[in-house]
């Protein structure tokens, strides 16, 4: 295991005036911890995590840790905290192997820090050069000196940068500036170029501020709740072949090709509305166009694709979800459609409620729709809750 976060949650959190721990207060009905260890265990790559917590509340912490990290709870550690920031830190810092080359030391209270931005900073450790990284946000508000009351001058803000968590470092060189630092900085960063490191910052995230005050944990359960509201997209795909029937009439994306060969199969044949069908069905996690229509029901025998389109469409408006869009692509020599894609794009586009985008391509006379012997099509479909 070569690198590491070292996660504090041990502060008190006077400042919010709810009388218990700050990383035990809830955020939108979770714990802040919670929220903060979160991201930690979708990292692509596996990540010790050490959480300092407060000593009357080690036990209660390692619970928590336990039913956040499920399977890999393995990869996680709980220790008491210090008397200050510093100590903490220290504390976390001293548990953890030496074969983590890259550790990054992160505040709790900024617990809707995306994994994103854990990724970010663990990337330019490792390719920093033994340099220590911040992520930061530039300031946007104009800055001012004062004296007092007094209004002294106004500071140029474009060489200003507000600083966040996580902040990544060598762990031995880290270790070493907090063994002789005075524990007069204020965050890590401070500590590491004390003892004479170089630090560079990455770009931060909006959302990974600090909670401090009533009014930040306002903002953070707004924010956690815009985000449960927005509903999650899902996509499925459907792919569909049939061979060519001279006896049948062509009829491909819900339009008729007078003159062309036809496809067979027990209804229309038509490969692109039922490779529509099946990708509304797939990303409903409805089943398939075969098991949910059947391929020999009577009921169904020549039926016209749109019948099987909008009954996907139906389907989906059950299970509480609505088309957003579809991408169609048709694979074969004939029929042509390229003089009639929105012809053919309007037409399914009526039927399933949402655009639609067709394509048409050919196979370089290579397999079955090479010879001329069928027609294919893969269709995309992305539904979301109504």
């Amino acid at each position: 295991m070569d690198r590491a976060v070292v996660v504090v949650a041990a502060g008190s959190g006077t400042r919010l005036g709810i009388g218990t721990a700050k990383a035990f207060v809830p955020v939108a009905g979770r714990l802040m911890l919670a929220r903060a260890l979160e991201p930690l265990v979708t990292l692509a790559s596996p990540t010790l995590v050490v959480v300092v917590a407060p000593s009357a509340l080690v036990d209660d912490c390692r619970e928590l840790v336990a039913s956040v990290a499920g399977p890999a709870v393995a990869y996680t550690a709980v220790v008491p905290g210090g008397t200050d920031r510093h100590g903490s830190v220290e504390a976390g810092l001293a548990v953890l192997p030496d074969t983590v080359t890259a550790v990054l030391v992160h505040d709790a209270a900024r617990c809707l820090t995306p994994a994103a931005q854990f990724e970010r900073v663990f990337d330019a450790v490792a390719a920093g050069g033994g340099a220590g990284f911040v992520p930061a946000l530039p300031v946007t508000d104009t800055i001012k000196r004062v004296d007092a009351d007094v209004v002294v001058e106004t500071v140029d803000r474009a060489a200003l940068v507000g600083v966040q968590t996580p902040q990544g470092f060598p762990l031995a060189a880290l270790r070493q500036a907090y063994a002789v630092s005075q524990q007069a900085e204020t965050d890590d960063a401070g500590v590491f170029q004390a003892a004479g490191g170089t630090v560079r910052f990455v770009p931060g995230d909006a959302d990974a501020f600090k909670i401090t005050t009533p009014w930040d944990l306002g903002r953070a359960e707004s924010i956690v709740r815009a985000s449960a509201a927005v509903p999650v997209p899902r996509v499925g795909l459907g792919v569909d072949v049939h061979a060519f029937d001279a006896a049948s009439p062509c009829r491909v994306g819900l339009l008729d090709f007078p003159g062309e060969v036809g496809l067979s199969g027990h209804s229309d044949g038509d490969a692109v509305a039922h490779a529509v069908c099946d990708a509304l069905l797939s990303a409903g996690g409805l089943g398939d166009i075969g098991g949910t229509f059947g391929t020999s029901d009577p009921a169904y025998a020549g039926a016209a694709g749109d019948v099987f389109v909008r009954g996907a469409v139906a389907m989906l408006a059950a299970a509480g979800m609505v088309p957003v869009s579809v991408t169609v692509q048709v694979i074969g020599n004939r029929p042509r459609i390229g003089a009639r894609r929105t012809e053919m794009q309007d037409a399914l586009a009526a039927v399933v409620g949402a655009p639609v985008a067709v394509s048409g391509t050919t196979t370089d006379g290579l397999g079955f729709t090479g010879r001329g012997e069928g027609l294919a099509a893969i269709a995309t479909a992305v539904v979301r809750a109504s």
